[in-house]
């Protein structure tokens, strides 16, 4: 070990040598690893005068178990191993790490015994499932954490009212909304930073709002209204906001946190977190906590295996389908549920319990989703039985669990539903076997919700062993698309659910053919829609009017990997993140096609517009305005006339600014060159002269002599 000197030890063995200290660069001296040469930094000294600190020992991996019978040694060993063997089903025990106490005086246990786990997460598991535990009739476990004593006995005997803070506003959260120009904001990761702005369309570039380095460990999200940009980090999430800039609003404990979720009506916040057990052969341990966004309180916790979390939904973190909980109810955030085994699980947010105390009971479903505006349930169930007892689908009314209407299907592979967003239809999407089981085909059975009795319609396609590639509803509309074919070229085709004299039938309005597309994307508003070739189509694009049934505009985005609509439905944006190594950054597009901008981002990961609240105006209202367009627009139309000349008259001072930087660049020269006169006048032997016309030009012949030996020879050959 090296021995502890000081520094001036180290001043004294400096002069010895002959070194000044003065003259060396400390801060370029660079240690090996875990070396200090005995030499005590500040703090290190500051600590040596200090106390040694006393290590806090952590009681979160102990619980304690109550209601235990009492019984005498001779049977100490039986109810041991007996709580050993509940006990360790859960988690790994610490050797040594059950002890139950014994009354010296009795010779009999006290009721009670401690258990010590390898991980906090083991013991909170072990809580919670054993809590209440029926061993008998006569004992039912109690079962805490053992650091909950602690905390409970710091609580005061005497109760003291609390302060009541004198009142502050607080942020405007919506002030965004307000900007004179009616722009949308849009959030971007690139890198270390995290970068909020306006997208200006009429300057043909980004405007700043707001940069923040390290502003998140992993990922951003807003909130579905806009109101809240959510950061995600190893001790929890935050959200900012707020009318200058983003303030820091609430934060939200939950360590080493990996998704999270709004509501729809933002009052909530899903945080979910998996741990890997102590013991390989389990499973992940997941947490989720659903905290009220607002105060940051946590209202409901859910814990438990992985297994336990992984039934139906989109697969993500260790095998767990999220999102866990889907909301439902419109934007009153009044249900959640999650899915189960045999069982839909629905909470109500006004006390986070089962709705009814139980859950709902469907025999083998595998999959559910929530009417966008309505508090109704769809679900799917399988074929069962071989085929005996058919696949359905089935709408579910909430609060009231009752059946609002049911569809048997037969020769069932596969389901998918599809709500439109203003839960007006249900689009099922089923794959059938063929006669022969070696094939399927595909059909629609399209539900119209707000209509009597709920009537179905069932379409197929002109060929309907086509694959299905995608299906898109329009927003706020009644039309829906459909790619489709088994080439490389497939088809896409446009139906409505009205007809023209408004009668209740599906019809298809057109296909068209052998289109490079692979994924469709409606505008927010209805009627424009893009025709996006991503992947192997490397990001070919097609604006296209459903209205006209014509297209726009065609474009290229090369290697996009992801294509986002403004909520407004007035710009697109397409972004090539860094799952590729080129060509990282984003491109801003018009409804129509027209491309507008490019900005260039290295280890470019994210792009999200800012969501807009639903409008205040009545659908009357909006309706008078489209009437009445013209006389609206003359405002906006001036505003765009008065950017025009703005980047006129930018256009005009940059080539000024050219002008003159060539101008310059040529004098700087011209001075040169009457500087170097003299010298070049020494170079031409005195001549005075640097113009080219008071020179004569000669004409000089040069005789280049050829191979005399070939030109012997050829006259000695014509000799003979």
């Amino acid at each position: 070990m090296a021995l502890a000197i000081s520094m001036e030890g180290i001043e004294a063995r400096a002069r010895e040598l002959g070194v000044d200290l003065s003259a060396v660069d400390l801060d370029s001296i660079t240690l090996p690893a875990g070396e200090d040469f005995g030499i005590l930094s500040d703090d290190e000294e500051v600590l040596r005068n200090e106390d040694p600190p006393e290590l806090e020992m952590g009681l979160s991996n102990i619980i304690v178990v109550d209601n235990l019978p009492v019984v005498p040694p001779e049977k100490f060993e039986k109810l041991e191993n007996v709580i050993r063997k509940i006990y360790s089903q859960i988690g790994a025990i610490k050797e040594n790490g059950l002890w139950m106490p014994v009354n010296p005086e009795t010779k009999k246990t006290y009721g009670y015994c401690f258990i010590e786990y390898n991980t906090p997460q083991e013991a909170e598991l072990a809580r919670e499932k054993t809590n209440g535990y029926k061993l008998d009739k006569s004992h039912i476990f109690a079962v805490n954490m053992l650091d909950d004593f602690e905390k409970y006995m710091k609580v005061p005997d005497t109760w003291t009212p609390a302060e009541i803070k004198p009142y502050a506003p607080g942020e405007n959260l919506l002030k965004w909304l307000t900007d004179e120009k009616a722009r949308d904001q849009f959030v971007i990761r690139a890198g270390t930073l995290t970068e909020v702005y306006w997208n200006d369309a009429r300057k043909l570039a980004p405007e700043l709002v707001f940069q923040k380095q390290y502003w998140t460990d992993s990922f951003i999200q807003w909130s579905p209204l806009g109101t809240y940009l959510a950061t995600v980090h190893r001790q929890g999430s935050q959200v900012w906001g707020g009318e200058n800039g983003f303030e820091r609003l609430m934060r939200f404990a939950h360590p080493m946190v990996k998704l999270i979720d709004f509501s729809p009506g933002e009052r909530f916040l899903v945080t979910y977190s998996s741990h890997e057990p102590s013991n390989p052969r389990d499973t992940h341990r997941v947490v989720l906590n659903v905290f009220d966004v607002r105060t940051g309180k946590v209202m409901r916790d859910f814990k438990g295996s992985a297994d336990e979390f992984t039934t139906g939904g989109n697969i993500g973190v260790s095998g767990v389908s999220w999102p866990i909980f889907r909301w439902g109810g419109g934007k009153d955030d009044k249900y959640f549920a999650r899915l189960g085994k045999n069982v839909i699980s629905v909470y109500e947010t006004n006390t986070f319990s089962l709705l009814d105390k139980k859950s709902l009971k469907v025999e083998n479903v595998v999959d559910f989703s929530w009417s966008p505006t309505d508090p109704i349930i769809s679900l799917f169930v399988p074929e069962m039985g071989g085929g005996n007892q058919p696949a359905r689908v089935s709408l579910v009314q909430i609060p009231g669990k009752e059946e609002l209407r049911q569809k048997n299907l037969f020769s069932v592979s596969d389901c998918k539903m599809y709500w439109q967003n203003n839960g007006e239809y249900l689009a099922v999407q089923v794959d059938r076997y063929t006669k022969t089981k070696k094939s399927t085909y595909t059909g629609f059975e399209l539900f119209r919700i707000k209509e009597r009795d709920i009537p179905i319609e069932v379409l197929e396609l002109e060929n309907k062993n086509d694959k299905i590639i995608a299906f898109a509803w329009e927003p706020k509309g009644h039309r829906f698309a459909i790619i489709h074919g088994d080439g490389p070229r497939p088809d896409v085709s446009f139906y409505t659910m009205r007809t023209s004299n408004n009668t209740s039938r599906v019809t298809k309005l057109t296909t068209l053919k052998a289109k490079q597309a692979n994924a469709l994307f409606w505008s927010p508003a209805g009627r424009f829609i893009v025709l996006a070739g991503l992947k192997g189509f490397n990001g070919q694009l097609e604006f296209y009017n459903v209205d006209e049934l014509e297209t726009m505009a065609t474009g290229e985005h090369f290697m996009a990997t992801d294509i986002m609509w403004d909520p407004t439905g007035r710009y697109l944006a397409t972004a090539v993140t860094s799952v590729h190594e080129m060509e990282n950054g984003f491109q801003i597009w018009s409804f129509n096609g027209k491309h507008l901008y490019k900005v260039s981002k290295d280890h470019f990961y994210q792009f999200i517009w800012r969501p807009r609240p639903p409008s205040l105006l009545t659908p009357e209202k909006e309706e008078e305005i489209s009437k009445n367009l013209k006389k609206y627009s003359k405002k906006y139309e001036q505003e765009d006339q008065d950017a025009f000349n703005q980047l006129s008259e930018q256009e005009r001072k940059r080539r000024t600014q050219l002008q003159e930087e060539w101008d310059s660049w040529v004098a700087n020269w011209r001075q040169i060159h009457e500087e170097e006169r003299a010298y070049r006048r020494e170079l031409r032997d005195g001549e005075a002269s640097d113009e080219e016309e008071e020179y004569e030009a000669k004409e000089v012949e040069v005789e280049e002599v050829v191979d005399v030996t070939e030109e012997v020879l050829a006259f000695d050959l014509d000799q003979e």
